[in-house]
């Protein structure tokens, strides 16, 4: 079956939107890519995948994104860097290696390594 489907928007609901865009900046080491709208930022990760923070009160701190990284401890590097600690590593052997960290709302931010050799092209 085809797929149509060419862009993917991860929406994180947040109280206070300067706080949160200031903490988002130091964790991807940047300034928004866009701001649409007021109170809304977007950050493109990756060719098609973009991370939004948004203000949403009634929802702020009921995310979770998974950000797939080639390398997790550069990744965690660059964090540390912005003065944003990782949580610890966990890996599932010959799976993943991941690190999470909590936006001031408590939205869950995952870092994934993908270790399979996995190839999804074929």
């Amino acid at each position: 079956m085809k797929s149509y489907i060419n862009s993917l928007i991860a929406v994180i609901p947040v109280e206070n939107f300067d706080v949160a865009s200031s903490w988002y900046a130091s964790l991807f080491g940047r300034k928004p890519d866009l701001i649409p709208v007021a109170e809304v930022a977007e950050w493109q990760l990756a060719e098609g995948a973009w991370i939004q923070v948004s203000i949403d009160p009634e929802r702020a701190g009921s995310g979770a994104v998974v950000v797939g990284v080639d390398d997790l401890e550069a990744q965690r590097g660059v964090c540390s860097e912005s003065g944003i600690q990782l949580d610890e590593t966990q890996e599932y052997p010959g799976v993943i290696r991941m690190a999470e960290v909590c936006d001031p709302d408590g939205n869950k931010i995952s870092f994934v390594q993908d270790i399979s050799g996995f190839d999804p092209a074929g």
